[in-house]
């Protein structure tokens, strides 16, 4: 079945490198370093060391932790971070320096992994939440390189499409060596393909280890007087079909607190234009961020179309919607604003966030909405009600501290494979 299953991808390949070709027209950094895709990197890295595959943004800020741990543990261990996305990459430059390795993750392909594992020369690969790959979990089997499934998250429906293909899926989970599982349901579906079950540790989310850095802390303070004391909200990481959303809730609330600010922040950089065009479609007055365009009070919506600055733009709001759960996306991590004391909103699609956004409605911390009616509607209460908002935002920052642990456990799980 692997057999197969390779022939096809090699097969696919053209059609691969073409959706790449296509995906660089809106954004040009899917067109650079093909060749790391392919396994073809620069510099040999010296070998015993630690690969991490993190897939973009929400995994690359959630391993950040689990690598400055590392960092001053071993700080003779190589460390090498593999992403898919080039949103990703440069959150892997913005986070952790040149003091880590990085590429982009090879194709699944025996010959791409067999030159990038000639030059990264790990003896541990931790791959974050679902990333499991047939031929490279057979290829560190074969080539000695322990492995281990950091933060693993697997759903019921995702183990139905897994169960149709029993055997094949089998034979791969089973070369997994170890697993450190989200949740216990997660562990026992993990165990229904394959995985020992002595292999398997429930040790929670390391999403709520997340650590505010103090010059966050510093630049929320900044951020939040530029805002004058207006009522702010933000909308963030949104995609296609959700702006629009965002921007009728905006009006409908401007009618009842006229000097609303909304910070619009796309979850795409190659969106950032289109986005701005809808809001001056939508009559609403604009500033942008990287324009260095200030929100005066006559500024209804300002876009947030940087990189890198949205955790501090989450911390300076009073009220925040986690985009990609509208659209049928997943849902993006909703902790960076709870954290910070904010209280947070989402649509009806957090599959990928499934855990934490059902903790964080039943502490009272969050609001499911499902159209630019409910959203207005739960906006305008907390917004309206300094008591309701801090209140809710006081309930999801207790429930981070509450669950906050998983980082060690996954660390001492490391320790016994390296």
């Amino acid at each position: 079945m692997r057999y197969f299953y390779t022939l096809l991808l090699y097969l696919s390949l053209p059609l691969v490198l073409g959706r790449l070709l296509w995906r660089s027209l809106r954004a040009p950094a899917y067109r650079q370093r093909w060749r790391e895709r392919l396994g073809y990197l620069q510099d040999t890295v010296q070998p015993g060391g630690i690969w991490i595959h993190a897939v973009s943004v929400g995994e690359v800020q959630a391993i950040a932790p689990l690598v400055h741990l590392l960092q001053r543990q071993h700080p003779d261990r190589s460390l090498w971070i593999t992403t898919t996305t080039p949103t990703g990459s440069a959150t892997v430059r913005r986070l952790l320096g040149e003091q880590v390795g990085h590429s982009y993750m090879p194709y699944d392909l025996p010959g791409c992994l067999n030159r990038f594992l000639q030059h990264v020369r790990p003896a541990v690969f931790l791959m974050v939440e679902t990333e499991i790959w047939p031929n490279l979990l057979y290829a560190c089997r074969r080539q000695g390189i322990r492995t281990l499934l950091a933060n693993g998250r697997l759903s019921e429906r995702s183990l139905q499409r897994y169960q149709r293909v029993a055997g094949f899926a089998h034979k791969v989970f089973g070369q997994v060596d170890r697993v450190a599982a989200q949740t216990e349901a997660d562990a026992q579906r993990f165990a229904a393909l394959g995985v020992t079950r002595d292999a398997i540790e429930v040790t929670g989310s390391i999403k709520f280890d997340m650590q505010i850095p103090a010059s966050v802390e510093e630049h929320v303070e900044v951020m939040r007087r530029g805002w004058g004391g207006r009522p702010v909200w933000v909308a963030a990481s949104t995609h296609e079909g959700e702006d629009e959303i965002m921007l009728a809730a905006h009006a409908a609330l401007l009618r009842d607190i006229p000097d609303a600010l909304l910070v619009l922040v796309p979850r795409h950089p190659e969106r950032f234009d289109r986005v701005t065009a809808q809001i001056i479609k939508s009559g609403l007055n604009l500033a942008r961020r990287s324009m260095g365009q200030q929100p005066g009070t006559e500024v209804q919506v300002y876009l947030g179309d940087t990189m890198g600055e949205l955790p501090v733009m989450l911390g300076a709001v009073d009220a925040a919607f986690i985009g990609g759960s509208l659209a049928k996306v997943g849902g993006h991590n909703m902790l960076e604003a709870a954290a910070q004391g904010v209280p947070v909103c989402f649509g009806p699609h957090t599959f990928n966030f499934a855990l934490i956004s059902h903790m964080l409605l039943e502490c009272g911390a969050a609001r499911c909405v499902d159209d630019a009616i409910s959203l207005e509607q739960v906006l305008l209460g907390w917004l309206s009600d300094a008591s309701e908002r801090s209140a809710a935002g006081e309930a999801g920052r207790q429930m981070v501290e509450r669950n906050r642990g998983a980082l060690q456990k996954l660390y001492r799980i490391l320790e016994e494979l390296l």
